[in-house]
């Protein structure tokens, strides 16, 4: 059995060249626990990793393992176990033999090894495999021996660095099901990278996402999709849509619109910027006003665009917004326009209900929305 510690990082912190490329890292995963790091690419998850297996070095911060400091030690003593996009396997090693490495390397005893190395091809699934070299396996076949190679020297800490971006969607599809099970089943504290939001939310416990070096939010999957800390992050999750209007008089306008504000928000102060996020599934159609069943009303629309993709449908709608007194609506990208696009996101059952083609008029309302403090640039105000 794993300690109740598992990981914990303390500020960890990595420059380059003068450069920041991890600031104040400190995270917790249990044992168990899946965490995910999430985020675009060259935003530091593969350099957070390799510091964390003693491949790099931090030039500040703490790396704790059940308890214990290991920061200091050499990668061989952190019994921290690292698996890569690329399996690396010993080409002229079968795949029993790929698997019992490292607990060769470590000199456990003839029989512990053949104990584990039998558990590990059931568990993925590999026995009528073990004889056979990497040569004449599949890309996912491959993967599963590098998995299970690493978790059959019994880890503290597993780490997987995009481990299923090689494969195909359908066995990407089903392997990540399966290592969610084989790590929790091993009770080994798991970090997972990925720039795959699905992924991310579908695998994790906890999302962490890291851009520039920084965390900038740690929730679980359903909270960071629904209640993203800021922008950059509702939208690597999804494709957000994004208003900038003011807080007047306990209500929110934008340009023309005038919305109640959310029944979680507290009141802001007066004339506060503030902007206006909502996912592609908020967004609710209908052809006429009173049947959209919403007090949250954003206007008249055109549908420009009608796609399906797998058992959903995505909308691309153009918004007519108008004119207010004061000017154009500013929208998201700091610009003021008189129309919006936005990406509707609709179900099945909803597209059958209200059947949609480009060039169909439609009103646009919202099931919710998040609102968010902006602080604009002066060409804004």
């Amino acid at each position: 059995m794993q300690s109740e510690e598992g990981l914990r990082l303390d500020s960890i912190g990595r420059e380059i060249s003068n450069q920041p490329v991890l600031s104040e890292i400190s995270l917790k995963v249990a044992p168990g626990e899946l965490m995910v790091l999430l985020g675009p690419s060259g935003s530091g998850k593969t350099t957070l990793l390799r510091i964390i297996a003693g491949l790099d070095a931090a030039d500040r911060g703490s790396i704790y393992v059940d308890g214990q400091r290991v920061d200091h030690l050499p990668a061989s003593q952190r019994r921290i176990g690292l698996v890569f996009q690329e399996h690396a396997l010993f080409d002229k090693m079968t795949v029993e033999n790929n698997i019992a490495f490292g607990l060769k390397v470590q000199k456990y005893p003839r029989s512990h090894i053949q104990a584990a190395v039998t558990e590990m091809l059931r568990m993925f699934q590999l026995e009528d495999e073990r004889t056979k070299f990497p040569s004449r396996l599949s890309v996912g076949q491959k993967q599963r021996v590098a998995i299970a190679r690493t978790l059959a020297a019994e880890p503290k800490v597993l780490l997987l660095d995009e481990p299923l971006n090689s494969l195909g969607s359908e066995s990407r599809l089903r392997l990540r099901r399966k290592l969610s099970q084989w790590t929790r089943s091993m009770n080994v504290p798991t970090l997972f990278v990925t720039q795959d939001p699905e992924e991310a939310l579908e695998m994790g416990d906890q999302i962490a996402f890291l851009n520039r070096g920084r965390i900038e939010q740690i929730d679980t999957p359903s909270g960071i999709y629904n209640h993203p800390k800021d922008e950059l992050v509702a939208r690597f999750l999804g494709a957000a849509n994004v208003l900038i209007g003011k807080w007047i008089r306990g209500n929110v306008v934008c340009g023309p619109l005038r919305l109640q504000p959310p029944p979680d928000v507290s009141h802001m102060a007066e004339g506060q910027h503030v902007r206006v996020v909502f996912r592609p599934e908020d967004v609710v159609l209908n052809f006429q006003p009173q049947l959209l069943q919403t007090p949250y009303y954003l206007g008249r629309g055109i549908v420009e665009e009608a796609l399906y993709i797998g058992a959903s449908e995505r909308l691309i709608i153009r918004l007519s917004l108008g004119e207010s007194a004061s000017g154009k609506l500013v929208a998201v990208d700091d610009t003021f326009v008189t129309e919006l696009f936005l990406t509707v996101s609709r179900n099945k059952w909803e597209a059958d209900e209200i059947e949609l083609s480009p060039g169909d008029p439609v009103v646009v309302g919202l099931k919710d929305y998040r609102l968010r403090p902006y602080l604009p640039l002066a060409h804004d105000l």
